[in-house]
């Protein structure tokens, strides 16, 4: 099997010294560099394109999301996880779109390190047990509040009538219903498409499933 050719950085010398020690036990990983600040991490990928970095994202000169970020954009190949002693959910969440492929607390033991990388080299994502549940609930969080926000131009009547035309009824069959005029329901449709920014009704139809209309509809 492949050695997975791994870079460290960190600045702390302790922190680098035991994840030296750490992986020189394992024959299917290699330790091809260690670095103690951003801009060397980036020097560092750029010279040796390692399989893995192992990174922590509190660096003394540059943002480590940022350099999270440069890696994984500029070498695809290149998977980067963070090990690092913060297990705040936002900050988890940052990590992960910036390209982190796992996150790992500090606190977590030589064990569940090593499984984290093995799980990196057969191309699994990772996320640290104590905080999946809140990095879930977080990623959750943000999904309905852009769910909600992709409708909040619209009226509680307009939303209705979206939420018909994503039913596929027709504007005689959503004049019926909401006992309104098939001329009205047109100036509803109309005015819907406008604050929605497109150009149709089947257009209409998908944005409001995308965003799951029937949710913010009474």
């Amino acid at each position: 099997m492949k050695r997975l050719r791994v870079l460290v950085v960190d600045d702390h010398e302790v922190v680098r010294l035991g994840l030296r020690l750490l992986l020189q036990n394992r024959p299917e990983f290699e330790l091809v560099g260690e670095a103690g600040t951003g801009a060397q991490a980036i020097a560092m990928v750029e010279r040796l394109r390692p399989d893995l970095v192992i990174l922590d994202v509190r660096l003394p000169d540059q943002d480590g999301l940022e350099i999270c970020r440069e890696i994984t954009q500029r070498f695809p190949s290149t998977r980067v996880l963070v090990l690092t002693a913060y297990p705040d959910e936002e900050f988890i969440v940052r990590a992960i779109e910036a390209g982190a492929s796992g996150y790992v607390l500090k606190r977590a033991g030589s064990r569940e390190l090593m499984q984290a990388l093995e799980a990196l080299a057969r191309g699994e994502a990772i996320l640290d047990p104590a905080i999946t549940r809140k990095v879930l609930e977080q990623f959750r969080q943000r999904a309905r509040v852009a769910e909600a926000n992709a409708f909040k131009d619209l009226t509680p009547r307009e939303r209705l009538i979206l939420a018909r035309i994503a039913e596929g009824k027709t504007n005689k069959e959503i004049a019926r219903e909401l006992f309104l005029t098939e001329k009205t329901v047109r100036n509803y449709v109309s005015i819907i498409l406008d604050k929605l920014g497109v150009s149709n009704r089947v257009e209409a139809a998908a944005y409001a499933l995308k965003h799951r209309i029937h949710d913010f509809v009474e």
